[in-house]
């Protein structure tokens, strides 16, 4: 079993998406998953016992996949995301959603996004599993960079990112941070339509 660690931060993407992918192709990128769509159900108790100690209990569905996700609480880390993650592909997502609330579980939001997996040629043949995530939400585009602290750091460089570039924030912050800025209040970070 690799590490359950996973170290993480995310970018905010302003560059068009075009100019995006001619660059991570020229830095040697290659696509290792194409554009798929994802919806996310994140559980909690009543009083949000698990946000409140910063752990997360999500059911991610894509196409007819389904995946249970647990993190623990970060670590103490500066600028990087640390955390113990789990994850269970499961069979039957709608028998897990009543057995989650039978123990008292219930979902407490709803994110989407489309997902394109990129990995570096090198990292495809040493069998790392550092990636790049490229995700596209209601709320803009941001890139994700899983793996050694090393590579994040050599990526986010050549791609002409800075340290306090580095967000440690969920979907779920950033979108309550977007809410208030626009004024609005939240619901679910979800699509009006769904993008093709």
């Amino acid at each position: 079993m690799n590490s359950p660690y996973e170290i993480e931060i995310k970018l905010k993407v302003q560059a068009p998406q075009l100019l995006l992918k001619q660059h991570l192709k020229k830095l040697g990128f290659t696509m290792i998953r194409r554009r798929h769509f994802e919806a996310n159900v994140v559980f909690d108790f009543k009083g949000l016992r698990l946000r409140k100690k910063r752990k997360l209990l999500r059911l991610r569905t894509v196409g007819n996949r389904h995946v249970l996700t647990y993190k623990g609480t970060p670590c103490r880390s500066s600028g990087y995301k640390v955390r113990k993650e789990f994850e269970t592909v499961v069979e039957d997502a709608q028998r897990l959603q009543f057995a989650l609330e039978g123990l008292g579980l219930r979902p407490v939001f709803e994110y989407q996004k489309y997902r394109t997996i990129y990995a570096h040629k090198s990292q495809l043949k040493s069998g790392h599993q550092a990636l790049l995530l490229h995700d596209e939400t209601p709320i803009g585009e941001y890139l994700e960079l899983e793996g050694p602290r090393r590579w994040i750091d050599a990526v986010a460089h050549h791609l002409g990112y800075r340290r306090g570039d580095y967000i440690t924030a969920s979907y779920a912050t950033l979108y309550q941070k977007y809410c208030r800025r626009q004024g609005v209040k939240p619901g679910n970070m979800v699509f009006r339509k769904n993008n093709s």
